[in-house]
C-alpha cells in the first residue's frame, strides 16, 4: 500500500487516473493532452510510477501502448481505510468507465484488461485453463468443455449439467493464447446483452507466468462489463491459488 499512497500523492498522477477513469485504454499521446505543460518524458515517468503501484496496466497493440485503470489496489485501500459510511459514494467512483463499443462492431482494443502473475510454467497454467477438473475449482464451480480448435464450441457448465455460458473459439495458439466468445446464461439480463469476447494469453516473465485477460465488445454501462470486471480477479486469484498451493479459494456463485 505504500506504493499506492505514494503514487496518488501527486496531483498530476491523480489527474492521469481521472483521465483513465473517464476514458479507459488511452495511449501515451492521448494522456499527454491532459498535461499540456509537461513533457512527454514527464508523463511517461508518472505513468511508470502508477504502473509500478499496480494502479495502471498496459497493453501493446502494434506500435501503440494503451493504458488501463486497475481497480484492485484502490479497492484494497477502500476496504482497509474508508469508512463504511462513505461506501456508497466510493462505490460510485469504483465503477470504472471504458471506451464505448460501437454497436454491431468488434472493438479493436480491450474494454478492460486484468493481469496477474503465477509462479508456475506456461504449460501448468494452460492445463488449469483448459482442464474441466480444474476449472470447476476456481471458475465459479463450472466445468469447461471444448475441443480447443478454431471454431470449436466452448461451454462452461455447472455440475448438474446446466450451462453457465456458451461460445466458440475464434483463434487459439496452445499453450499461450486463446480468443473466444462468451455468452453468459446464468442471468437473464446478461443473456439478453449478448456475447462478449475474451482473450486469455500467457507469457513467461522472470520465471513466472504473466496471465492477461482481455475483455472486448461490451459497453461500459452494461451489466456484462460490471459483472465480468468484478469476476476476473476472483477467477485469476482462484487459479493462482490452485496452481501454487494446490488449494482452491472459496468463490461466490455466479449471480
Amino acid at each position: 500500500m505504500d506504493e499506492v499512497f505514494r503514487a496518488i500523492n501527486d496531483p498530476n498522477r491523480r489527474l492521469l487516473l481521472d483521465a483513465l477513469r473517464d476514458d479507459d485504454g488511452q495511449s501515451l499521446g492521448q494522456l499527454c493532452q491532459h498535461l499540456p505543460s509537461m513533457t512527454r518524458q514527464g508523463v511517461m515517468n508518472h505513468l511508470g510510477i502508477l504502473e509500478d503501484a499496480g494502479l495502471v496496466t498496459t497493453l501493446r497493440k502494434g506500435r501503440s501502448k494503451y493504458h488501463y485503470l486497475n481497480p484492485v489496489p484502490i479497492r484494497l485501500v477502500h476496504d482497509r481505510w474508508i469508512s463504511r459510511y462513505a461506501e456508497h459514494r466510493i462505490e460510485q467512483i469504483a465503477h470504472l468507465t471504458t471506451q464505448l463499443a460501437s454497436e454491431g462492431t468488434f472493438m479493436d482494443k480491450p474494454a478492460h484488461i486484468y493481469r496477474t502473475y503465477i509462479k508456475a510454467t506456461v504449460d501448468d497454467v494452460w492445463h488449469a485453463i483448459s482442464n474441466p477438473d480444474m476449472t470447476v475449482q476456481y471458475f465459479f464451480g463450472t466445468r469447461v468443455e471444448s475441443d480447443w480448435t478454431p471454431g470449436a464450441a466452448m461451454t462452461y457448465a455447472y455440475p448438474d449439467g446446466t450451462l453457465a455460458s456458451t461460445g466458440h473459439i475464434i483463434a487459439i495458439d496452445v499453450p499461450t493464447r486463446v480468443e473466444f466468445t462468451f455468452h453468459a446464461q446464468w442471468d437473464d439480463e446478461l443473456a439478453a446483452e449478448g456475447p462478449c469476447r475474451e482473450v486469455w494469453s500467457l507469457a513467461e516473465v522472470n520465471g513466472m507466468v504473466e496471465l492477461t485477460i482481455e475483455l472486448y465488445d461490451v459497453a461500459p454501462d452494461s451489466k456484462t462489463y460490471t459483472d465480468f470486471t468484478n469476476g476476473f480477479p476472483y477467477i485469476a486469484a482462484g487459479l493462482k491459488s490452485l496452481i501454487e498451493t494446490g488449494e482452491a479459494l472459496p468463490s461466490p456463485a455466479m449471480s
